[in-house]
C-alpha cells in the first residue's frame, strides 16, 4: 500500500514539478525582458529548489568515456562483460592506436570492483573506477534496479550475492585479479573468496576491504543500533513493500528506494537543509560553480535504487544481527566461511578515521579473521581525516588512498610474476638424460 500511495503522490506532483523546471528556465533566460523583472531572480531560484526536490532522479550515466594517459588522451568504452538477473559485470576498456601502448595496457593488472547493493547505484564509485583506470584494467559490478527484474527470476538473497562475485572471479581468472569491495560489499567478498579457498580453488591475488561491516560490534554508528534496536520482524513488517505496475518487477518484495532516501536524509537533517538553502542562495547570487557542485552531487545522491527484500532481510540478521562472519557460524549452502582457509591471497584493509557509516574497527576485523595470510601481505590503513565516502571519491581518495593501492597491487604483481619467471627458466634450463644403451 506504502509503494502505491508513494506512486500515486509522485504522479499528482508531477505536473508542478516539471511547470517548475519551466518557470525556472523561463526567468533565467538571459536577454528576456521577464529575467529582468524584480525578483526575477528568486522565483526563478526558488522554481528550480522545487522543481530538484520534486524530481525523479534516474540512474546516472557513468560518464567515463576518456582519460589522460602520459599526456595522451586515451578513449574510453564501456562494455557489458557478463550479464546476470540482478547485475551486470562491466568492464572500462582503454583504447590506443599505439600497439606498445595498448600491449602495455593489456600487462596491467586487472581490478574487480564490488560496488555495494545498498540504496544508491554503482556509479557512486564513478570516481574509484576513474581513478584506477590510470594503471589498471577495471571490471565493477553494476547491480540492477530490483523493481526492473521480472519476479519470474525468483528471489535473490546474500548466499546469491556470493555466488555472483565467486563467479566474476572465476570468470576473470583468479591468478590474475585482484579485488576491491567498497562498504556493504566486503561481508560477502570475504565470504566467497572464504568459500573458494576452503574447496582448494585458487584464490583472487589480493583483497582490498574498505569501510565495511565485516564486524559491526566493533564502534557501532547510527545504521549499526538501527538494526540492532529492532527485531527482523519488524524489518519485515514495516519496510518490505511491493512493487505495483507498471514496472516489470510488479509482485516483488523490495525494500524501497524511496525509504532508503528517507533514511539517508534522516540521518543528518540540517546538513542537507543547509545545502539546499545554500543552493537556493548561490542561485540568487549567480554563483554556478556552487551551484552545479550541488546539483551534481544531489543528482547522485538522490537517485536510489529498490533492493530485493530477502537480500536486505539476510543483511540485516547475518551481519548487524547475529554478526555470523566474525563468530565463524556463518553458513552459504551448507558450507561454513572460514576466512582462515584464505592462504595465497594478501589482504589490505582501509577505514576512514570519521566514518559515521562503518566505524572503527569494523574493517579491521577482516585481519584478526584471515590468520592463514601471511603477517607480511596483511596490511591495515586508516585514512586521517575521512569520513565513509572520502575513502573511495574525492581528494583523499585519489591522493592518499589510491597511491597506498596502487602500490599494494604492485606488490602483490612482483611476486606472481617472479615465481612464473623462476619457473619457466628452470623447465627451459633442464636437459633430459638419455637412458645408457646396454652393449
Amino acid at each position: 500500500m506504502l509503494y502505491n500511495l508513494h506512486e500515486l503522490t509522485r504522479n499528482l506532483l508531477a505536473p508542478w514539478v516539471h511547470q517548475a523546471q519551466a518557470n525556472a528556465a523561463f526567468f533565467n533566460k538571459p536577454g528576456h525582458w521577464w529575467s529582468a523583472m524584480p525578483g526575477a531572480d528568486r522565483f526563478a531560484a526558488m522554481n528550480e529548489l522545487f522543481h530538484r526536490l520534486g524530481k525523479d532522479y534516474e540512474k546516472p550515466e557513468w560518464g567515463i568515456h576518456e582519460l589522460e594517459l602520459d599526456g595522451e588522451i586515451v578513449p574510453i568504452a564501456q562494455l557489458t562483460e557478463m550479464e546476470k538477473p540482478f547485475c551486470k559485470l562491466l568492464r572500462f576498456k582503454r583504447h590506443s592506436n599505439d600497439t606498445s601502448k595498448v600491449e602495455a595496457l593489456l600487462a596491467q593488472p586487472a581490478v574487480l570492483v564490488v560496488a555495494p547493493l545498498s540504496g544508491h547505484h554503482a556509479t557512486l564509485l564513478r570516481d574509484t573506477v576513474r581513478t584506477l583506470l590510470r594503471d589498471h584494467r577495471v571490471y565493477v559490478t553494476d547491480w540492477v534496479d530490483a523493481r526492473m527484474v521480472p519476479v519470474q527470476e525468483g528471489e535473490f538473497g546474500l548466499d546469491d550475492y556470493v555466488d555472483y562475485v565467486q563467479e566474476f572471479i572465476r570468470h576473470l581468472g583468479a591468478d590474475n585479479v585482484h579485488v576491491v569491495s567498497v562498504c556493504q560489499p566486503t561481508v560477502p567478498v570475504l565470504a566467497a573468496v572464504s568459500l573458494m579457498a576452503s574447496r582448494g580453488e585458487a584464490t583472487p591475488r589480493s583483497l582490498v576491504m574498505m569501510g565495511g561491516p565485516i564486524d559491526a560490534r566493533h564502534s557501532p554508528t547510527a545504521v549499526n543500533n538501527l538494526a540492532t534496536r529492532n527485531p527482523l520482524s519488524w524489518f519485515e513488517n514495516n519496510v518490505i513493500h511491493t512493487i505495483p505496475a507498471p514496472y516489470p518487477g510488479q509482485g516483488r518484495r523490495v525494500y524501497p528506494g524511496f525509504l532508503q532516501h528517507a533514511g539517508f536524509v534522516a540521518m543528518n537533517p540540517s546538513r542537507h537543509l543547509t545545502s539546499h538553502w545554500d543552493f537556493y542562495t548561490d542561485l540568487v547570487k549567480g554563483d554556478m560553480d556552487d551551484a552545479n557542485a550541488h546539483r551534481h552531487f544531489y543528482d547522485e545522491y538522490n537517485a536510489v535504487l529498490d533492493m530485493p527484500a530477502k537480500f536486505y532481510l539476510d543483511t540485516i540478521r547475518v551481519v548487524f544481527q547475529e554478526f555470523l562472519l566474525p563468530r565463524g557460524e556463518w553458513y552459504v549452502r551448507g558450507e561454513r566461511v572460514d576466512p582462515s582457509a584464505i592462504r595465497d591471497t594478501a589482504l589490505l584493509s582501509i577505514e576512514g578515521e570519521l566514518d559515521d557509516i562503518a566505524g572503527l574497527g569494523q574493517t579491521e576485523a577482516a585481519q584478526a579473521l584471515c590468520t592463514g595470510i601471511p603477517a607480511s601481505r596483511r596490511t591495515h590503513f586508516i585514512v586521517e581525516g575521512a569520513g565513509h565516502y572520502g575513502i573511495f571519491s574525492g581528494r583523499r581518495w585519489r591522493e592518499v588512498v589510491y597511491p597506498k593501492m596502487r602500490d599494494f597491487f604492485t606488490a602483490q604483481s612482483q611476486p606472481a610474476a617472479a615465481k612464473k619467471s623462476r619457473k619457466a627458466a628452470a623447465t627451459s634450463n633442464v636437459t633430459p638424460l638419455r637412458r645408457r644403451t646396454q652393449r
